[in-house]
């Protein structure tokens, strides 16, 4: 038996050695171009990147564009106070067109103790984020209909 086993390994040795030297006389492909030359660092490359920043003229051309509600080009009366109007009449609950300082203290005090979920008195960072105003509906990009 031990010849047997010593024979299929010299058979397996000497299949792998003329394997191995077939391989090594396989047809050789086109060589790698040279690497090109190494550049130096230009000044440019050193600094670190910085995000753009909005220039002034950018920040009140978008502040404009966000009051021009209709967009013609012009801010009018209404859709500059249009929506102070409205907070103003929410908070104005007996309609008299006057804001008292009990109706905006009732409306604060309703605010918090509608936030103030585990009645504690106080208002964690999660109950807090809960008065935030709601983000502003954004208008359909798409004129499907």
């Amino acid at each position: 038996m031990l010849r047997f086993l010593a024979g299929a390994i010299a058979s397996f040795l000497l299949l792998t050695g003329a394997f191995l030297l077939w391989q090594s006389h396989a047809e050789q492909g086109p060589a790698l171009p040279p690497a090109p030359p190494p550049q130096s660092a230009s000044p440019s490359m050193l600094k670190p990147l910085k995000a753009p920043e909005a220039t002034p003229q950018s920040r009140e051309a978008r502040r404009f564009s966000r009051a021009d509600k209709d967009k013609n080009g012009r801010v009018e009366r209404e859709e500059l106070l249009g929506l102070r109007r409205k907070a103003f009449a929410k908070l104005d609950t007996n309609r008299n067109g006057s804001l008292s300082f009990e109706e905006w203290a009732i409306k604060s005090i309703d605010k918090f103790q509608g936030a103030d979920r585990d009645r504690s008195g106080w208002l964690t960072p999660a109950e807090y984020a809960t008065t935030a105003p709601p983000p502003p509906k954004k208008k359909p990009t798409c004129a499907c209909d």
